[in-house]
């Protein structure tokens, strides 16, 4: 492999690798990076870490290793210094449900889903998932199956249709949900072998340019970055955080008119301007041009197409900002009959046979989800690392770039993963979830979070500013 400037080139011990390391290994592999970097990671504890028939624990360790060794490699771009970087596993895992553990003045953040959210038995003995946390779905799943709000009024339809019309019918209003099939249903799938002809995750260069190198002289290794990031729950919103545990400056946009689940926010915003802008009118769209100009990554995380019809395209970011990198996250890949599927973690493990293999472990029948949004937090790291690398690439050869992720994508690489088989595994006890969270005071109030799970030796990680909601701040950059 040719050698790129900012890798490392060390020997390779001969020690047999961990399911982590080899995990590590592949997501390595895939974005053309020397291997041998690979001796500068730690990555401590094994399986089991969290109840689950797959290796969500490697799972965890490994993206979050990837990403924090990408932020490495890049310090070692900028300053020419090694550092090592150092995973736990159980802290990786509790990483993947920052969201439960997120606290605000002593008590938990986390809300009840939505009453009509959920699994439902349809009228051919199959199953079915809705996803309805926020109104508009809400909304949509009432008029779409004409029935009164509530759980007993959905059911009460279901029970009249099989689970491939439900499906049909509620994606045909762009409604998020997804009948339960079995891993064989799945590999059957169009949308399956669509992403069979897919890697891990894409990194392609779109357009010219030279070379941008970083500022000089950082004290971080995102230092100077700039990121604006449209992005909704959970993978997007983690892509930003990590970014800017990294140092980045992270510019996090939403519509005025656009519900928010508020106690993600909460979790999600750390190290981030929340600033609203509305795309609806031209004066929106134009200062989202203005920003755009000046940002070096742009985070997309909506349904595909929809930042797109704004003028916001790779192609149209790319002419806008010479250099730019994009980072596109989608539910199923750009690829496939369901391409343009509006999704969320939890559907994406009914559909691909995940939730199947969680019943089925645990006797039951129906779906078991798994014991985190793994697919969303994974796909979240991959992003961060994806977009660093490119950076890397930028700073080397020039050129704006692209970088894909899916929840998909994701899954697939999971399930690829192996089977653990530790549905027994007892629960993460409080208290040592405790000596993982710290605390600081925000616009919210006193808030405990989970620490960065990824330490580098030299540049420790954190969050600045501290969470806040949207339309804190106003929609400018502040780094000169």
């Amino acid at each position: 492999m040719v050698q790129r400037k900012g890798i490392f080139l060390i020997r390779m011990t001969s020690r047999s690798r961990t399911d982590s390391e080899k995990a590590l290994h592949d997501i390595w592999a895939v974005a053309q990076l020397d291997s041998e970097a690979l001796e500068w990671i730690n990555m401590k504890g094994e399986e089991p870490a969290l109840p689950s028939t797959y290796k969500t624990g490697v799972c965890a360790q490994s993206s979050i290793a990837a990403a924090g060794l990408a932020a490495a490699e890049l310090w070692r771009h900028r300053t020419g210094e090694i550092q090592t970087v150092t995973v736990n596993m159980k802290e990786a895992a509790m990483a993947f449900r920052s969201e439960r553990y997120a606290e605000l003045d002593g008590s938990p953040v986390r809300k009840e889903p939505d009453s009509i959210h959920g699994f439902y038995r349809c009228g051919d003995g199959g199953w079915i998932q809705i996803h309805s946390n926020y109104p508009n779905h809400r909304d949509g799943v009432v008029k779409a199956l004409g029935c009164e709000a509530s759980r007993e009024g959905v059911a009460g339809k279901l029970t009249n249709l099989k689970a491939s019309t439900a499906e049909d019918l509620l994606t045909g209003f762009a409604l998020p949900a997804g009948m339960m099939r079995t891993p064989e249903e799945w590999s059957r799938h169009p949308q399956s072998l669509a992403l069979s002809e897919l890697p891990l995750l894409e990194i392609e260069k779109i357009g010219d340019g030279p070379p941008i190198e970083f500022t000089s002289d950082p004290q971080r290794p995102m230092e100077g970055v700039r990121v604006l990031e449209m992005t909704k729950v959970i993978a997007g919103p983690v892509i930003g955080r990590t970014l800017a545990e990294y140092g980045a400056e992270i510019l996090w946009i939403n519509g005025p008119h656009l519900d928010v689940i508020e106690d993600l926010v909460l979790d999600m915003s750390r190290g981030k301007y929340p600033a609203e802008l509305d795309l609806r009118y031209q004066n929106g769209r134009s200062k989202l041009r203005e920003l755009a100009s000046e940002a070096d990554v742009f985070i997309q995380g909506y349904r595909p197409g929809s930042i797109a019809s704004r003028g916001f395209s790779p192609e149209d970011l790319s002419e806008i900002r010479p250099g730019i990198i994009c980072v596109e996250l989608s539910a199923f890949s750009h690829l496939g009959p369901w391409a343009h599927r509006r999704g969320f973690d939890s559907i994406v493990q009914t559909v691909s046979g995940i939730g199947y293999e969680g019943g089925k472990a645990a006797g039951l029948e129906g779906m078991v989800h798994l014991p985190c949004q793994a697919l969303d937090h994974a796909t979240g790291y991959l992003g961060a690392f994806g977009a660093m690398v490119a950076l890397m690439h930028r700073a080397e050869e020039g050129g704006s770039w692209r970088v894909r992720v899916s929840l998909a994508q994701t899954g697939k690489w999971l399930t690829s993963l192996g089977r653990a088989n530790h549905m027994d595994v007892t629960e993460i006890p409080r208290e040592e979830i405790e000596a993982f969270l710290q605390s600081e005071h925000s616009p919210y109030g006193n808030i405990s979070y989970t620490r960065p799970a990824a330490v580098l030796s030299q540049t420790p990680s954190f969050w600045e500013p501290v969470s806040s909601p949207f339309g804190t701040y106003e929609p400018k950059w502040r780094a000169e």
